[in-house]
């Protein structure tokens, strides 16, 4: 009984200090191992998709730039072909030791 106890006091306090990436967002945008690398993120740190290039990343067809100051405003999923309006979140973190630049919604389009 003790051991059930304390396993399942332990998957509450893992559970409770996990948090998402992007809240509210289905990916999340940032820059990976090295300079020409910009990964996608699922909300468990989970590169599902990314872009390595040596050309400008917004004249690439995955990822979409506002005007200046430039971010990321348009992912579009390498698998699928569906397409995600991102932007800033104050509420994005870290995967590993990337630091996410944008979140990422489908809206339906």
């Amino acid at each position: 009984m003790l051991a059930t106890f304390t396993f399942m006091l332990s998957i509450t306090l893992l559970a409770s200090t996990v948090q998402a990436i992007c809240p509210g967002f289905n990916y999340a945008v940032g820059q990976g191992n090295g300079i020409n690398r910009w990964d996608v993120y699922d909300d468990s740190c989970n590169i599902v998709d990314s872009l390595t290039t040596n050309l400008n990343p917004c004249d690439q067809s995955t990822f979409g730039c506002s005007p200046p100051p430039i971010i990321f405003n348009r992912y579009t999923n390498t698998f699928t072909g569906l397409v995600y309006a991102c932007r800033t979140d104050p509420q994005s973190g870290v995967c590993g030791n990337d630091v996410i630049s944008v979140c990422c919604r489908n809206d339906g389009n």
